[in-house]
């Protein structure tokens, strides 16, 4: 087995201290902060395409190591928000980085000798689904995360209100119904938030790989080729069901809508992206359709469903080293 050389873990290194900085600067409230979160996964995602393995692992060892050792020294409770930087942010930047150089000889799926088939995008962001699921529910279980803590936030937010009204009066009825609300929309909100902005990095790291002639894996057409494996379709199911059990498994059920739901909606607009291809009013209805699913229930759901309805895997094909081979191409299967 080829051994990394100092170099590699070097640049690594760098990539996941890097990272370390950007998630301190998240940490500070401020209207970058979201943005913050997101990059910080970025050089690990560059280091890994760019680099290989060694690079992405040196990165996650660094950017976690980093970012316990200053928390430590500058906050208590530190370990809860570095373990949840660790679990979702640094982890599936390097493995999202691992299975996107991940090829094989196309004939092994029925394909051309000289052609080899990338790990199809529809299974890495299935990974990304499960890994944000697991790192959610971990640390869920490590702060104690249940309808105590938001039975508080409901009562506080009612105190407020009542405060600038006096003559509010909740419903008893209408309160316990928004605490049992709240308490299965925040896993959800965040765990799909968390899958949005990683997959944000990681697109925006695999341009800039292309563009600097480093990255292995071709560029590949994200609106024709972003979809969801269909076996997301069982897990999100599951998932929905779980939430009438009520306890743990409806917050496990809260969890998994919210990462596959968030999925399955980067699925839904990657199609509409793809279907209003050539189309003189594509422009201003894309835009509606981004403004309206942020403001609006309904029009996110219709973008769930369209994500829903259309299953695949997009193969991307190119040449072998010693072929004297065709276009890359995608396969769909």
């Amino acid at each position: 087995m080829k051994r990394p050389n100092i170099k590699t873990l070097l640049i690594g290194a760098l990539a996941g201290l890097t990272a370390a900085l950007l998630a301190q600067g998240a940490l500070k409230p401020s209207f970058f902060s979201v943005v913050l979160y997101a990059a910080c996964a970025v050089p690990i995602l560059l280091s890994g395409l760019a680099w290989g393995n060694a690079a992405a692992a040196a990165a996650v060892v660094t950017a976690s190591v980093v970012t316990f050792v200053f928390l430590g020294a500058v906050q208590s409770g530190f370990y809860v928000i570095a373990l949840m930087l660790t679990l979702v942010a640094f982890v599936p930047a390097g493995w999202l980085s691992h299975l996107a150089n991940l090829a094989r000889p196309a004939a092994e799926l029925g394909g051309p000798d000289n052609l080899l088939a990338w790990y199809p995008i529809s299974d890495i962001l299935l990974h990304l689904c499960v890994l944000v699921t697991i790192a959610v529910i971990i640390i869920g279980v490590v702060v104690g995360y249940g309808p105590e803590a938001t039975d508080q936030m409901v009562d506080v937010l009612m105190s407020a209100l009542q405060q600038q009204q006096p003559d509010f009066n909740p419903d008893p009825a209408i309160t316990a119904q928004t605490k049992s609300l709240v308490v299965l929309m925040l896993p959800a909100l965040q765990s799909g938030m968390w899958v949005v902005m990683l997959f944000a990095a990681y697109y925006i790291a695999t341009r800039i790989v292309a563009a600097s002639g480093r990255g292995l894996r071709p560029r590949e057409d994200i609106p024709s080729s972003l979809r969801m494996n269909r076996n997301s379709i069982f897990i999100f199911l599951a998932g929905l069901a779980a939430c009438f059990f009520g306890g743990v498994s409806a917050l496990v059920g809260a969890t998994v809508i919210g990462t596959f739901g968030a999925g399955f909606m980067l699925s839904g607009f990657a199609s509409l992206h793809f279907r209003t291809r050539g189309k003189d009013w594509r422009i201003p209805a894309l835009i509606l359709c981004y403004l309206a699913s942020m403001l609006m229930l309904l029009p996110a759901f219709l973008i769930l469903v369209l994500g829903l309805s259309d299953t695949r895997k997009a193969i991307a094909l190119t040449p072998t080293k010693d072929a004297d081979a065709p276009k890359q191409s995608d396969t769909k299967i």
